[in-house]
C-alpha cells in the first residue's frame, strides 16, 4: 500500500508530538522570554516537521534526504536550546530528560527514514 502522505511517516508523527510538547513547555516560560528563547524553540520545533513535509513533497530521493538533514539539524539545535533552558532554570531536570528522550526518538526515526531513502536512491 505504501505511504500516501508525509503525515503517515513515523518520523513526522513523532516530530509533531515533539512540536506540541515544546509548545506546551514554552507556554510556561516567563513573558520576557517570548521573543528570546521561546521564539527560537518554536521555530526550531516547527522546522523539524516542515522540512520532513517539504522533502517528502519533492519526489526526488536526494532532495528529500537534504530536507531530512535540515530536520536533523533542527533537532540538535532544539536540544541545545533545552540545555540553555536547564542552565537558566527555565525547566527542571525531569522536563529536560523527557524532552531529551523525545528528541532521541525523533532522531532515531529520522535517521531510519534517511537510511531508507539512501537505499531507495541507490536501487
Amino acid at each position: 500500500m505504501g505511504i500516501k502522505s508525509f503525515e503517515n511517516l513515523d518520523c513526522w508523527i513523532k516530530a509533531s508530538e515533539l512540536r506540541r510538547f515544546v509548545s506546551d513547555i514554552c507556554k510556561t516560560f516567563p513573558k520576557e522570554e517570548k521573543y528570546r528563547i521561546v521564539d527560537q524553540m518554536l521555530r526550531c520545533s516547527r522546522s523539524v516537521t516542515n522540512n520532513i513535509a517539504e522533502g517528502y513533497g519533492r519526489y526526488h530521493y536526494q532532495e528529500n534526504i537534504q530536507f531530512c538533514g535540515q530536520s536533523r539539524g533542527s533537532l540538535h539545535e532544539l536540544k541545545d536550546h533545552f540545555i540553555i533552558c536547564l542552565d537558566e532554570n527555565l525547566i527542571d531536570q525531569k522536563t529536560f530528560l523527557e524532552i531529551g528522550l523525545l528528541i532521541s526518538e525523533c532522531l532515531a526515526l529520522l535517521n531510519g527514514y534517511i537510511n531508507f531513502l539512501i537505499r531507495q536512491k541507490t536501487n
